[in-house]
């Protein structure tokens, strides 16, 4: 038996004993979002579905966000209606998935993302009650307390709704 065959059924059969055990083999952990918001709002539930089709594990705490945001670091002229933490970086705001997953790849030195206040058309804020609008918005890096950056732009997208 070639070296590659013995490795590829080596591998096989290790995938079944662990199954036949319970085990998870080959299984790659999603990341972990834990998130702070009121019980009553809407779009940051729509948030949390976005994250988790996005291949985030979500835990969600329904009991408000401003004690988290200040926990995190989190300027207050930062703020939005929900607050999260993943991989020690905190979240605030519709942050899309898509820069959540850059933001791990990458691993800056940061505090975390930002949108301030909640833009039509970003992630939750993009519901059928807006009939497609999209207002512009950035993700903002926390740098520290009183630095930051522009992370990502989201132009202002013309729907087909119009």
């Amino acid at each position: 038996m070639k070296k590659r065959s013995f490795l590829q059924a080596a591998a096989v059969l290790a995938a079944g004993a662990g199954t036949a055990f319970g085990l998870p083999v080959f299984a790659q952990a999603r990341p972990l979002v834990e998130v702070w918001k009121d019980p009553s709002c809407g779009c940051c539930g729509d948030w949390v579905s976005h994250m988790q089709a996005s291949g985030f594990q979500v835990q969600v705490h329904d009991t408000g966000n401003a004690s988290a945001r200040k926990r995190l670091g989190v300027p207050d002229k930062m703020g939005s209606c929900h607050t999260a933490v993943v991989a020690g970086y905190a979240l605030e705001g519709h942050v899309p998935a898509r820069e959540v997953h850059r933001l791990l790849k990458e691993r800056p030195r940061a505090v975390g993302l930002a949108v301030p206040g909640m833009p039509v058309g970003s992630p939750g804020m993009d519901g059928p009650a807006y009939n497609g609008r999209k207002d512009p918005y950035d993700v903002v890096l926390l740098l520290s307390s009183d630095k930051s950056r522009v992370y990502q732009s989201y132009p202002t997208q013309i729907s087909a709704k119009s």
